[in-house]
């Protein structure tokens, strides 16, 4: 099994669904990515160590410690629930500890996914399917906004990217979708089994 390889080689636990429901319909219940999800994606999907990656939704913080382990990219975990916060806390601790010599680059912010103040190094953005399009138009605008003062390549990545994202990037933004990765086996009998990248670049 992919998810225990890796959470053993990462010594991370990132395993384990949200159970119940988020008071707000606005926000989905979290699930993580999985990792032969992960490892299709960035086989067809390069990042750069300089490049500076925010997960809206992070959890545990899979995504996270997978892309730093990859590209030793700064990372950055967006996670509104508490439990899921620390438990990204504890799986830095042990991360770090096992991958000694490694830049410590890995930040967690325990915050609502609007109210998370976009840095002018943020660059990459990841998106798995975390909230409804009110919360994902929020921050899509806040990017834009960023970028106006501080002019940079951005990239948005969508895994199980909704009808409503994507139309609300082809239609009322300047993102325009630069690659599509299908997931091989899963996408044939679920059409939102896939990557939508989307670019903004100035």
């Amino acid at each position: 099994m992919k998810e225990q390889f890796y959470d053993k080689l990462l010594n991370i636990n990132t395993r384990g669904d949200q159970k119940g429901f988020n008071e707000s319909f606005h926000y989905h219940r979290y699930e993580p990515t999985p990792y032969r999800a992960l490892e299709q994606l960035f086989r067809q999907y390069k990042l750069k160590s300089s490049d500076r990656l925010v997960d809206f939704g992070c959890g545990k913080g899979r995504l996270n410690f997978y892309v730093h382990h990859l590209y030793h990219a700064s990372v950055v975990g967006v996670e509104m629930n508490e439990t899921f916060y620390r438990e990204a806390l504890e799986n830095r601790e042990r991360y770090l500890k096992k991958m000694k010599g490694h830049t410590d680059n890995i930040y967690f912010k325990c915050c609502l996914a609007e109210e998370y103040e976009i840095h002018p190094s943020d660059n990459r953005f990841y998106f798995f399917n975390p909230f409804s399009i009110q919360i994902f138009m929020k921050i899509v605008n806040k990017i834009l906004l960023s970028i106006e003062q501080s002019k940079r390549e951005v990239e948005l990545i969508l895994y199980y990217g909704s009808e409503d994202y994507t139309y609300f990037l082809d239609n009322q933004t300047s993102f325009e979708l630069k690659k599509k990765v299908l997931l091989q086996g899963l996408y044939e009998h679920n059409p939102f089994e896939r990557f939508l990248i989307y670019r903004l670049a100035y």
